[in-house]
């Protein structure tokens, strides 16, 4: 059943290592110029972003986690609280459980409860095109995500590996809902080309979710009675820093950075990189696990590093913290260079 998988992902991401083992986000390789005259005042700095009309006090985004099963009904519960209290966008999983077995819609609709005014994210697979408008209504959701999963399917014993007409399903569910539709990795990365058919296809929003972060082959490695597959391909994909940068640089709509970002200081070198807002899952599913207390830590914690690294470059706002100096070093250096992207652009703009 969709309902016992979805507890299985849930419990192995709270208690099993599931992240990359050699393949980082890159972000190691970028390196912000410090200002030794930074000419701003800490305090004034503005750290808020719009979506869509919603006032964010913060470009984090909580990326989808959960939902689907009866024991994430207090998970969500719990992650709508903070994003409402915190003002931050909340993203959640794949809704066809809860349209193939309406018992579960309370699990997912407990979001609006209590995050009624908050930026709140559906989801759906790409071939779901008959259940976005369900989608939507379910969660009242501000913008409809396109989760791409490939990696996983391929990996997951039960898995859909026909990934033919994904675009063209995408394409029909941009023109038959009345919200925005952001098109989302699951922790592989997108690359350029594939950012620009999204776009062609009608999307509003990318979010990039590269590799570094949490393996999903390495989720379904631990469901597997076999499992050379997930651990052969347990570190596939484009690392986060790589896929932010090629498809920031290949599309003109907003594009979120996602995948292994840990700190404010990551999401200043993504938004740095030119992404609009980053995104966190597992650390929030975590510290749901936890509690509010471990919740709001996290958020203020990430706000309060994004704030000491924009002061440090001397950006008083996210505009101006896109346009900071930086480095790209090593082997994200050597990846974006092989596939034709200038570096050095970043280094004095």
């Amino acid at each position: 059943m969709i309902s016992d998988r979805k507890l299985e992902h849930l419990l192995i991401c709270k208690n099993y290592d599931v992240n990359y083992k050699d393949k980082t986000t890159g972000f190691e390789d970028i390196e912000l110029i410090h200002k030794a005259l930074p000419e701003v005042h800490k305090e004034e700095i503005d750290i808020s972003t719009e979506v869509f009309g919603k006032k964010l006090e913060s470009p984090l985004f909580i990326t989808a986690i959960t939902g689907g099963h009866a024991a994430a009904k207090e998970i969500n519960k719990e992650l709508a609280i903070v994003a409402e209290d915190k003002k931050i966008g909340l993203g959640l999983g794949s809704q066809r459980a809860a349209i193939v077995n309406p018992d579960l819609i309370d699990t997912y609709d407990v979001v609006r409860e209590y995050a009624p005014s908050t930026l709140v994210l559906g989801n759906i697979g790409a071939p779901q095109s008959d259940l976005a408008e369900k989608a939507v209504e379910i969660l009242d959701s501000d913008i409809l995500a396109i989760h791409l999963n490939p990696l996983q399917e391929a990996i997951q014993p039960e898995g859909d590996v026909d990934a033919r007409g994904y675009i063209d399903s995408i394409a029909e569910i941009c023109k038959s809902v009345d919200v925005p539709v952001m098109a989302k990795e699951t922790g592989t990365g997108i690359s350029g080309e594939d950012a620009i058919a999204l776009q062609k296809a009608g999307v509003s929003f990318i979010d990039v979710e590269g590799a570094g972060g949490t393996s999903w082959a390495a989720v379904e490695t631990y469901r597997a009675d076999d499992r050379y597959m997930g651990e052969l391909f347990w570190d596939w994909g484009i690392p986060t820093a790589v896929s932010t940068v090629e498809v920031v640089n290949s599309v003109d709509i907003p594009v979120i950075s996602s995948g292994g970002i840990r700190s404010g200081l990551d999401a200043a070198k993504a938004i740095a990189l030119g992404a609009d807002a980053v995104g966190m899952a597992l650390p929030a599913l975590k510290g749901a696990y936890e509690g509010q207390k471990s919740l709001v830590d996290m958020v203020e914690r990430f706000n309060e590093s994004l704030r000491i690294a924009m002061f440090l470059v001397g950006a008083y706002n996210i505009e101006e913290l896109k346009n900071s100096n930086l480095i790209i070093k090593g082997e994200t250096k050597n990846w974006l260079e092989a596939r034709g992207f200038d570096t050095k652009a970043y280094a004095k703009r």
